[in-house]
């Protein structure tokens, strides 16, 4: 029976309901003791009586209660009332990821900075020997100061050493209890192989969910989803997701390369920890450079009749193309400068090459507190992007500001 408004659990006094699931029900309540709002998700009484729920409702408390993290749900308290558990958590105020994706594919750059976020909370999770295994939109929630927050630990798998804690406590040893040979633990759509076959698990698993959850931000589209569940498992076991429309979506090659990457079958196969993860898309926002391009005034060609000069040069030696406008967003401040015409030349290949920031006129604009080397303009007149990683890493601020240049 859901608890009415002024209802009493402990100091906190319930005001209204926000939403119930499987694994019970959630309440807007306020501490009565601090002064604050706060979220009480309540184990029903019909289900404190079914050992499977109560384990995970208890895992879930000790999962999330033993991280710190911003990108993870904080949980503050837990108790029983009258034989009904609950837990005390953070109030949310904003929108579940599926919400979001509900609406269409998310632009390439906000979900990198989503991506982001998810990855850095995951490492923390899996730096405590903690995986999720139910990694999916439905348990990621963006705030309204956008702060994505990783909810519903239920699932967790706990470190070894949980279970003997809680044995030689003489607590619930079954809250950290392996999970049994053979038993599929999670939502059809996003488990790794692994899980589909019932197989022991670990961090890996949760890097597989990320890229499928990855994937459906960018394409709207879920990765693997078939008329059937039977069909649906068989495709995570033996199919590629449809491939990205990177024209259509803004999708840089290195990000459907990282999308890839984490839907490989084989964990082995997979980035091998969530940090490395991060470091990838770090790499996205750091060296990913805006460009804009645009035929000289003075000869009056649009960019439609250069590209048709460019695709000329494909059948003849590299030579000279219009003068281009290009901005360094690497630079500090970004810096938009125009290349002479010697400076960009077109290959027998089609693509446009670039000068470095050093072979530039240097009054074109001042010294760089982050280089960009080795740059190319990419076929699609889209973006420069660095050919290696020899730049030096920029400053926070400088950081700051080429993620938020980033649009793929």
């Amino acid at each position: 029976m859901p608890l009415a408004p002024g209802t009493h659990l402990g100091s906190y006094e319930i005001v209204a309901p926000l939403g119930a699931g499987g694994m019970g029900e959630v309440y807007r309540a306020r501490d009565t003791r601090l002064a604050r709002d706060v979220a009480v998700k309540v184990l029903p009484e019909a289900f404190a009586s079914d050992a499977e729920r109560m384990r995970r409702f208890e895992q879930e408390a000790r999962a999330v209660a033993a991280l710190n993290h911003p990108n993870v749900l904080s949980v503050f308290d837990t108790g029983t009332q009258e034989g009904v558990p609950y837990l005390v958590c953070e109030l949310l105020e904003g929108t579940s990821l599926r919400e979001l994706v509900g609406h269409g594919p998310i632009p390439s750059r906000k979900s990198v900075e989503y991506a982001q976020q998810i990855a850095d909370g995951l490492a923390a999770a899996h730096e405590k020997g903690i995986v999720h295994r139910d990694l999916k939109p439905e348990n990621l929630f963006l705030t309204g100061g956008g702060r994505l927050k990783i909810l519903d630990f239920g699932l967790a798998k706990m470190p070894a050493r949980e279970s003997a804690t809680s044995v030689a406590d003489g607590g619930t040893a079954t809250i950290a209890a392996a999970t049994s040979p053979g038993v599929v633990m999670g939502t059809n759509g996003y488990m790794a192989p692994e899980q589909v076959r019932g197989e022991a698990v670990d961090h890996r698993a949760d890097i597989f969910s990320f890229g499928v959850t990855l994937y459906e931000m960018l394409t709207g589209q879920r990765a693997f989803q078939r008329e059937t569940s039977v069909e649906t498992l068989s495709a995570i076991l033996k199919e590629d997701p449809p491939d990205l429309d990177t024209e259509k979506l803004h999708v840089s090659p290195g990000l459907e390369r990282i999308v890839r990457h984490c839907l490989e079958k084989k964990a082995a196969d997979r980035f091998q920890s969530a940090r490395d993860l991060m470091f990838a898309l770090g790499t996205l926002s750091d060296t990913t450079v805006r460009m804009e391009t645009r035929a000289a005034p003075a000869r009056g060609r649009s960019l439609r009749i250069a590209s048709v000069a460019v695709l000329g040069a494909l059948l003849v030696r590299a030579k000279p193309v219009a003068p281009q406008w290009c901005t360094f967003s690497g630079l500090a401040p970004p810096r938009r400068v125009r290349l002479p015409a010697a400076k960009v030349r077109a290959t027998r290949s089609g693509r446009l090459t670039m000068p470095t920031w050093r072979s530039l006129p240097q009054a074109s604009f001042a010294r760089p507190q982050s280089r960009v080397a080795g740059s190319r303009i990419s076929p699609r007149w889209g973006q420069v992007r660095e050919e290696g990683l020899g730049a030096a890493r920029a400053s926070s601020s400088i950081r700051a500001r080429q993620a938020a240049d980033y649009g793929g």
